[in-house]
């Protein structure tokens, strides 16, 4: 790295820092990586452990070239692990292809999962993954999922009461951009889809975040090429769900995240623009339906590439942490008391 770039990030680390002092709840602000095998990285997920966080993302030359892997980094004492290859294209296929937008996923019970995607394109994904028993420090081979299963796209499946697991999917292609829901009754070993539950052409929507309400309905957000986010309700655990509509959360063709947080409250990460991948928000709201801003965690419409993909969960200990792209160069990390954050009206 030269040390003109160099300065440019570790000045930008700092003032980072600056915006955590100023902004009440926004405990830390790093990256996870300051040097790395690959030029470019891209869409990280965030599990947390009974050894602590693992983040993990895919980098190499650019977005779907054949050299795109997934890595992986575990939070330490002493700060994040360097990044680690743990899955490639040269897996379960006959020549070697880009890997995509993995996903971490922690159940009650069982091994740690890393889902991701193999194919030149989102049209063509296979969905793949891998387990771990000792919390991502060794990964089983790569095992490819059923025929018409992707497994989760970009954000995590959640495990509801009755141990159900319900995994945000969607698909990209002829038909537009298009939402349905994998289900699994035992613990991923096997998975039934739902149907498209959007026409792909009044929205095109990809993508979603899964939240569970106070009722144990489930609501889901996520991304459209409509300028806003969409949302749509399952009172069946999954099964079915309502027609999707659009919020008043504007979305700029962007990706987002959400948690359920032990309060009951509901966080969202995600880009309040239309146009820009930044800034890069938070807001938290109490139904899913009225959001009040409580940080910005990166505003620079300049920047190339944008602030992007978050990745958001809350540990045991009550912290937010979220992970996002910055400027496809590095991956961003950031810790929230959502206890302590600000809270005021979302302006257009």
């Amino acid at each position: 790295m030269n040390f003109l770039r160099f300065f440019l990030i570790t000045s930008l680390s700092m003032f980072a820092t600056g915006l955590t002092a100023a902004q009440p709840g926004l405990l830390k602000s790093e990256f996870i990586f300051q040097s790395s095998p690959f030029p470019e990285c891209h869409a990280s997920t965030l599990v947390e452990t009974t050894n602590g966080l693992l983040a993990a993302w895919f980098g190499g030359l650019k977005e779907g070239e054949r050299d795109v892997c997934i890595w992986v980094s575990h939070l330490e004492t002493n700060g994040w692990t360097p990044p680690q290859m743990t899955a490639s294209g040269t897996e379960g296929t006959q020549r070697r292809e880009p890997t995509w937008n993995p996903v971490l996923f922690q159940p009650k019970n069982g091994p740690l999962f890393l889902f991701f995607k193999v194919g030149p394109s989102p049209e063509t994904w296979k969905g793949m993954y891998k387990t771990s028993e000792d919390c991502g420090k060794t990964w089983s081979v790569c095992h490819a999922l059923p025929d018409g299963i992707l497994g989760p796209i970009k954000n995590k499946p959640v495990q509801l009461a009755n141990g159900d697991i319900v995994s945000p999917c969607s698909t990209e292609g002829p038909q537009g951009w298009r939402v349905h829901f994998e289900l699994s009754k035992d613990l991923c070993e096997t998975w039934l889809a739902t149907p498209p539950l959007n026409d792909g052409k009044s929205i095109g929507a990809i993508q979603p975040s899964i939240l569970v309400q106070k009722d144990g309905s489930l609501l889901a957000l996520g991304r459209t090429k409509q300028k806003k986010i969409f949302q749509m309700t399952s009172s069946d655990n999954g099964q079915t769900w309502s027609q999707m509509n659009l919020t008043s959360l504007p979305n700029p063709n962007s990706g987002i995240d959400a948690v359920t947080l032990h309060d009951g409250r509901f966080l969202l990460v995600y880009n309040h623009s239309t146009k820009k991948r930044s800034p890069l928000n938070v807001a938290i709201s109490n139904n899913g339906k009225d959001w009040q801003a409580a940080l910005v965690l990166e505003d620079d419409v300049r920047a190339p590439n944008g602030f992007a993909y978050p990745a958001v969960i809350q540990t045991t200990d009550g912290l937010v942490h979220i992970t996002y792209t910055w400027k496809r160069l590095r991956i961003k990390h950031i810790v929230v008391d959502p206890a302590k954050v600000n809270l005021s009206p979302i302006t257009p």
